[in-house]
């Protein structure tokens, strides 16, 4: 019986005709080969995959962690600087360069420039009494340690001869005081509802909370110049930023009274009446501009938290009415000028009194609806106006000891701004609702 040769290299067409079952078991065994290493490509694929997914996501997520924390380093407060005069005289061109104005809301001149690459405010003021370069970077400390959201930071300063230069973050917007009182438009504010005022409200309460109460420090923190032109307020969201806090520590305006050395406004310790009378603060405490200043400061000169207070009510009154807190109108039959403050027509509004246009039997809802800004197109919740009025007539009290402290204003406006809110998703127009005036 002839036996058929095989081939051992057969062609890639050439089928194996062996019998039994060693001729079927070859190929099955290769297939299941080709199969495993397919398998173990794949799976080493997948596992290549899988570790190039974990490697990007590990990535990611050390970028999002740099990012974090590279914003978090960038928000926490930095070391006082105690700049060289000449840095000061080469960043402002000699003091040559155009003085800032639209937000510096000081008599004091101020430039815009960079120094040590940030865009920074630098104000320079009279420096009232003599300091140590030590002395002043524990007040810079002391400041520049202080960090929130409705202040803007101080950096630094320098000092030159009777000047001090104190230099501040640089925050674009304009101040309250333009923002509601435009001389070339007065029929016109960017803060035209009512969302807009109560943003920079519960922003000023929380921010001079933070400095009355909030530092941490044993010495009572005041900010002194408390006006509507000291206030930043910013785009779109309309925040509002304090500026120039530190400014009357540092420039020697107050005398760093300690809260257990005052029992009473106008009652101090004898150390501390050493050290008022040493550094003349009576006589150079007494700045400030007119309708903000309290009663007991008009008497004293002395800046307190409470006089703060006061001037925080006064530029509440302001941001509700829109009108200036002080102003003289000639009156014909006297043929005098007549002062009429935001206050009086603020407590007219909300109890009555001579109501000079006729409305004697007006409620308190109609008085109100002509005493708020009309640029608001009396679209603002009455109640809370009214409540807002009430806490600002409560703030500019004649007795300080009535008057609260901010810590109670700021909870009450925080109150008043949800109750905003609500009001303002209420009365909100639906954007989904389409209206056609053509056939369909």
């Amino acid at each position: 019986m002839a036996v058929d040769a095989v081939d051992p290299t057969p062609s890639p067409r050439a089928t194996p005709r062996a019998t039994g079952t060693s001729s079927t078991a070859a190929p099955t065994v290769a297939l299941q080969r080709d199969r495993s290493a397919s398998s173990n490509a794949t799976s080493a694929n997948y596992s290549s995959a899988s570790s190039y997914r974990l490697d990007t996501s590990v990535a990611t997520t050390s970028v999002s962690s740099r990012a974090s924390l590279s914003s978090l380093r960038d928000s926490l407060p930095e070391n006082p600087h105690v700049y060289d005069f000449a840095e000061i005289r080469a960043a402002t061109n000699n003091f040559l360069a155009r003085r800032h104005s639209s937000s510096s809301s000081s008599a004091s001149p101020s430039w815009r420039c960079s120094l040590r690459l940030r865009d920074v405010i630098v104000f320079q003021r009279k420096f009232r009494r003599s300091m140590e370069t030590s002395e002043l970077r524990e007040k810079l400390s002391v400041i520049c340690k202080s960090h929130h959201k409705s202040i803007i930071k101080l950096l630094g300063a320098s000092i030159s001869g009777h000047h001090i230069y104190l230099v501040f973050e640089f925050m674009a917007g304009a101040n309250l005081s333009e923002c509601l009182r435009s001389p070339r438009n007065p029929d016109f504010t960017v803060l035209s509802t009512w969302m807009s005022r109560m943003q920079i409200a519960r922003d000023l309460a929380d921010g001079l909370d933070y400095i009355h109460n909030n530092t941490g420090l044993d010495v009572n923190l005041v900010h002194k110049h408390v006006k509507s032109s000291s206030v930043v307020v910013t785009e779109p969201l309309f925040n509002a930023k304090i500026c120039h806090f530190g400014t009357a520590e540092i420039c020697g305006e107050t005398a760093g009274i300690k809260a257990k050395d005052v029992k009473r406004f106008g009652e101090i310790s004898p150390a501390s009446a050493v050290e008022l009378e040493r550094s003349d603060s009576l006589v150079r405490q007494f700045e400030g501009v007119t309708g903000y200043m309290s009663p007991e400061f008009l008497l004293t000169g002395l800046a307190t938290q409470k006089s703060d207070v006061y001037a925080f009510g006064v530029v509440i009154l302001e941001l509700l009415s829109g009108k200036e807190p002080v102003k003289y109108v000639f009156d014909r039959k006297s043929g005098d000028y007549r002062k009429i403050s935001v206050i009086s027509t603020a407590t007219e509004a909300v109890s009555g009194g001579s109501d000079e246009g006729g409305g004697g039997g007006e409620g308190v809802e109609g008085r109100l609806r002509r005493w708020v800004d009309r640029r608001l197109s009396d679209s603002f919740p009455v109640e809370v106006a009214e409540k807002l009025t009430r806490v600002a007539l409560e703030c500019v009290d004649a007795d300080p000891d009535k008057r609260p402290n901010m810590r109670r204003v700021a909870g009450k406006m925080s109150k008043m701004y949800l109750e905003s809110r609500i009001w303002s998703a209420r009365v909100r127009v639906p954007t989904e609702i389409s209206v056609s005036f053509t056939p369909r």
